[in-house]
């Protein structure tokens, strides 16, 4: 049997080079820097936000005679100051919540409308007027609840009060302007609408035509079709959307502080007039206070600001839960 000897092939050729004077790697490294640099020029101004809070807060929080975390009152400039921030979280976070569940399923159905529902001709046009609404001025939101809202909110309030009353929560107990926590949270749903309508339909739009297609040919109705692709497929955009919208009505200021009338009174009731918010105290006193108040105001801006790191830490902790729905398989 003749010996076979192996075949001579020739030399791969060699990797290719940049020509001399080749900007290729000096690009990429000067891209690369300036995106490290960037990342970095971030998380400095975070941690610098950080530090210039604590220190004027801790500057406030040692001269306060009452408890920071559960004192009603706030008085800085009192002979001894007392002041504390039990009822601005408590309205944060009630009027944040109502605007929550009053603008997210609205958003979403939006969306979806827009998405997978309207003619083109129409899901254009109204895709834009959506665009259109993040970006109006949150004054001007303002202005409108003042004259607009607040006066026709009178009669949806005594119709909660009359059939939903025995919640306790929708009990009305004031006779007067209903500029209370429940318009404040209509109204940031409102504000709010616009940004988690945007956010989703653009989810919803990258869905893999491949997936709604297989379901409608195995014999899907369109709400299956949502459910069953659409909806999973967006669920982190849907979770990004709210949490940016929740972003928004955690620190609206003037829209607030137009439409409610601020006490520092705690009331479960939520068509009383009354209540208060940190952007809303902080916007109404800074320009009145002295120093010290200003410290005082800046503590309270620090509870907003640990606030806002914990409610986007939660919503990083949900979507790394659904990592079949982040992208991150993708």
């Amino acid at each position: 049997m003749a010996s076979t000897t192996p075949l001579d092939l020739p030399p791969a050729p060699p990797a290719p080079r940049g020509r001399p004077g080749s900007t290729g790697r000096a690009g990429d490294k000067i891209f690369i820097g300036l995106s490290r640099g960037s990342g970095i020029l971030l998380l400095v101004v975070m941690a610098s936000i950080a530090v210039f809070l604590s220190y004027r807060a801790v500057l406030a929080i040692s001269e306060d005679e009452g408890n920071f975390l559960t004192t009603l009152d706030w008085n800085p400039a009192g002979d001894p100051p007392v002041f504390g921030i039990a009822v601005l979280l408590f309205g944060t976070v009630v009027s944040s919540v109502i605007a929550m569940v009053i603008a997210v399923p609205v958003a979403i159905g939006i969306a979806l409308f827009i998405s997978h529902y309207a003619p083109r001709k129409l899901a254009a046009p109204l895709g834009y007027v959506i665009d259109l609404l993040a970006a109006v001025p949150s004054i001007v939101y303002g202005i409108w609840g003042a004259l607009v809202l607040v006066p026709y909110l009178e009669g949806l309030n005594l119709w909660l009060d009359q059939f939903f009353g025995w919640t306790y929560v929708f009990e009305k107990t004031e006779v007067g302007i209903p500029r209370s926590l429940f318009t404040v949270g209509i109204l940031l749903a409102i504000m709010i609408l616009p940004i988690v309508t945007s956010v989703s339909r653009e989810v919803f739009l990258q869905v893999p035509k491949m997936n709604e297609e297989a379901a409608l040919a195995l014999g899907a109705t369109r709400w299956e079709v949502i459910r069953l692709s659409v909806l999973p497929f967006g669920r982190s955009g849907i979770i990004s959307a709210s949490m940016l919208g929740l972003g928004r009505a955690l620190g609206e200021t003037m829209a607030v502080a137009t439409v409610l009338s601020p006490s520092f009174i705690i009331s479960l009731h939520v068509l009383d007039p009354g209540g208060g918010t940190f952007a809303q105290n902080i916007a109404a006193g800074f320009g009145e206070a002295d120093e010290f108040g200003r410290d005082a105001l800046i503590a309270s801006g620090l509870v907003l600001f640990v606030l806002t790191l914990l409610v986007n830490g939660a919503a990083r902790l949900i979507i790394a839960r659904r990592k079949e729905y982040s992208g991150a398989n993708a």
